[in-house]
């Protein structure tokens, strides 16, 4: 049948030439953007689960510096008990100069001096802060570590610990007098370094345990980047032979739409 009022291989053809160019308008686009996914009309799907992991690397990023800023907390707080134990060293090397029998009474108060001097020292530090948290405060800081806060790691309380058992332990120290006084004072002082260094210790397992932490955190970023990846980043090789493909049939469809036009000039023929 032919006939004037009805083109059905042009309306095709001009479909088909529409749809090509459409198609080449979204290559274009994925390639322009390193997106496969530019709108939710895209990949509805895809979208959504991209969105949640999107906002899992955000939160995992947060966790990350929040956990670092807990170690700088933990590592001020030990570079505070280091220089508490040089204090404490330094009172049980003067503990042990006061039991020397040749000493004269003026050189154990000379000693006494001293030792009340770095005592007062040491008692300054109980209160130290870092970005105003206290260093030795009463409450225990539960540090998270999982982007889901699920996972927590806890900063154990030290206050009474560093106060009571050093600090405030060596406060009225005595070796100013007979070197029974000080034979007793040294046993004070031994006992302030021991609670001193199990201090020390549980500060680096404490460091040591979150630094793991960090790591975990680090290891599940780049598994929720690369699984964010797979849905939206386009893939350049493929896209770039998609996009090779619709230029061809752009320009195949521009042919075949303007030959379809110029068949209804049969008619013309017929008529005359």
């Amino acid at each position: 049948m032919i006939s004037i009022n009805t083109n059905t291989a042009s309306s095709l053809a001009a479909y088909n030439l529409s749809s090509s160019n459409v198609n080449l308008q979204k290559s274009l686009q994925r390639l322009s953007s390193g997106s496969r996914i530019n709108s939710s009309f895209d990949d509805a799907g895809g979208l959504a689960v991209s969105m949640k992991l999107s906002a899992s690397i955000r939160r995992t990023e947060a966790t990350q510096a929040n956990v670092s800023n807990a170690i700088a907390f933990l590592q001020t707080q030990d570079g505070v008990l280091k220089n508490a134990d040089k204090i404490v060293t330094r009172i049980s090397e003067l503990t042990q100069l006061a039991t020397d029998v040749t000493k004269s009474t003026d050189d154990l108060s000379l000693y006494q001096t001293e030792v009340d001097g770095l005592i007062n020292q040491l008692t300054s530090m109980v209160g130290e802060e870092f970005n105003g948290t206290s260093l030795f405060g009463t409450t225990t800081l539960s540090v998270v570590t999982s982007h889901d806060g699920g996972q927590t790691v806890d900063i154990s309380d030290t206050a009474d610990d560093f106060d009571t058992n050093v600090a405030t332990a060596l406060n009225g120290l005595d070796i100013s007098s007979a070197s029974g006084v000080a034979t007793t004072a040294i046993s004070t002082v031994t006992a302030a370094i021991q609670d001193l260094a199990t201090l020390r210790a549980e500060n680096g397992a404490q460091q040591s345990r979150l630094t793991f932490a960090g790591d975990m955190l680090s290891i599940n970023k780049i598994n929720l980047e690369s699984a964010n990846s797979r849905i939206v980043d386009v893939d350049i090789a493929s896209e770039s032979a998609n996009l090779a493909r619709l230029n061809i049939l752009q320009q195949a469809g521009t042919a075949m739409l303007a030959q379809a036009n110029m068949s209804t000039q049969a008619v013309l023929r017929l008529l005359t």
